[in-house]
């Protein structure tokens, strides 16, 4: 069975997504309803004058989510937690392009500290930077870094724990990777900050906090490990 994304990552997805529940044409002329759903996604074919209550565009959108709660599941080849799992599928929901990115390969290859930074790359369209991207790939960044920590097997009480034994997802070192968290907060915080010169003050104020809040939750996750 197909793993389904986590409230959290719904949650975040549907704020990121906005709700419209009458038929609308976006920038690009498509009739859109709901969480973004078009009739290229699948059922219900969208019309004009259409509209949808609250309870019905959530299905929809749970519907659309499926295809990539199953690319997420079928293209990573490493162990993931909930909040990790539900943040990559709503990067690929948002741009198709997981099984393309550089944040894939270098995730499976085992490093799980490059993911925020790669989130960070995908801000733009139409070759410039957009804010609401900036927005949401920090949400995502911030959502991939909240940890999940279990035992992964006993350890008698004579027996020092290895760290790389702190935190697995069943009984894997999906967590193991957060000990290499700390020397990738700097690059975080860098790739934020190029973005200062083409944002306004207020916008980039907002912008500094996503991504001090991405990396405090990061270091956290890291002095666990250490712990």
């Amino acid at each position: 069975m197909t793993r389904r994304i986590n409230a959290a990552g719904l949650s975040l997805v549907k704020q990121w997504e906005g709700l419209k529940n009458t038929a609308y044409r976006d920038v690009a002329g498509v009739l859109t309803i709901g969480y973004g759903h078009t009739s290229a996604a699948g059922a219900p074919t969208v019309t004009p004058g259409m509209a949808i209550g609250d309870k019905e565009a959530e299905r929809i959108l749970k519907a659309d989510l499926a295809k990539f709660e199953a690319r997420v599941e079928r293209f990573v080849k490493v162990p993931l937690t909930d909040n990790q799992f539900a943040a990559l599928v709503s990067f690929d929901f948002n741009t198709g392009a997981l099984d393309k990115s550089t944040l894939l390969k270098k995730l499976n290859k085992g490093d799980y500290a490059a993911v925020p930074v790669e989130l960070m790359k995908w801000v733009n369209a139409g070759g410039k930077k957009v804010q609401g991207l900036v927005n949401r790939r920090a949400a995502e960044a911030g959502l991939w870094a909240k940890g999940e920590f279990v035992s992964s097997n006993y350890v008698p009480a004579n027996t020092a724990a290895n760290k790389t034994d702190v935190a697995t997802i069943g009984g894997a070192g999906a967590a193991g990777a957060a000990a290499t968290v700390g020397p990738v907060i700097p690059e975080i915080v860098s790739t934020i900050s190029n973005q200062q010169d083409e944002l306004s003050s207020g916008q980039w104020v907002r912008v500094a906090i996503a991504g001090v809040i991405v990396a405090l939750t990061l270091w956290g996750i890291w002095r666990k490990t250490r712990s």
